[in-house]
């Protein structure tokens, strides 16, 4: 397990500043970058349900949330890159405080999450929402707003990891590849953001 860990960090050290090289360089960058995202993740999906007959159904939410990141990203760089913030520290949070505090385990689904975890989930994800908004003087996120959309975020990246382990659950796998050391596959290490990009760049609309 402490190898395990050891491996998600540096993992995460070396992915985080490539993905957001090609999220603010844009253009053919960020289209070739979610190009591979989206093949690679596919080919998970398509492995993992092979067998049974919903694999047509999530390629094309995969094609739905990449898509909605290539417009989200071409309307406001600074969101995009908060709403990646969230889902990041959300994950972040929950790994940690889960870790750390144990507890009541939330669903079946996942035996890994739990309570605290979620609790960490929320946490992390506001106070590093807060911290950037105010870095960068995003005056548009009133205090409220913010805490409202970062709350609704986090919990919709959540439902995304619980349902991916759903899938993976009645599948019988543990992770949906070997591609990333200490995550697993690409599609368990964005679960989350797979559902809330999509969710984020219909709320900001509205907005």
């Amino acid at each position: 397990m402490k190898n395990e860990t050891i491996q998600r960090i540096l993992s995460s050290i070396i992915l985080i500043p490539i993905a957001l090289f090609f999220i603010i360089k844009g253009s053919f960058f960020f289209i070739f970058f979610l190009s591979i995202c989206l093949f690679i993740t596919s080919f998970e999906w398509y492995k993992m349900t092979k067998i049974n007959n919903y694999f047509l159904f999530g390629f094309s939410f995969l094609i739905f949330s990449f898509l909605s990141a290539f417009l989200f990203r071409n309307i406001s760089l600074n969101d995009f890159i908060l709403l990646i913030l969230i889902c990041v520290s959300s994950d972040v949070g929950g790994f940690v405080f889960g870790k750390i505090f144990k507890g009541p385990k939330l669903t079946k689904i996942s035996p890994n999450k739990t309570y605290s975890g979620m609790i960490g989930s929320f946490f992390l994800s506001i106070i590093s929402a807060l911290l950037y908004t105010n870095y960068y003087g995003l005056t548009f996120w009133t205090d409220n707003l913010l805490l409202i959309t970062v709350i609704l975020i986090s919990s919709v990246s959540q439902i995304g990891d619980l349902t991916v382990s759903y899938f993976k659950r009645i599948s019988k796998i543990k992770n949906t590849g070997k591609i990333i050391p200490g995550h697993g596959g690409l599609l368990d290490r964005i679960d989350g953001m797979l559902f809330a990009i999509p969710f984020a760049f219909i709320l900001f609309k509205f907005l």
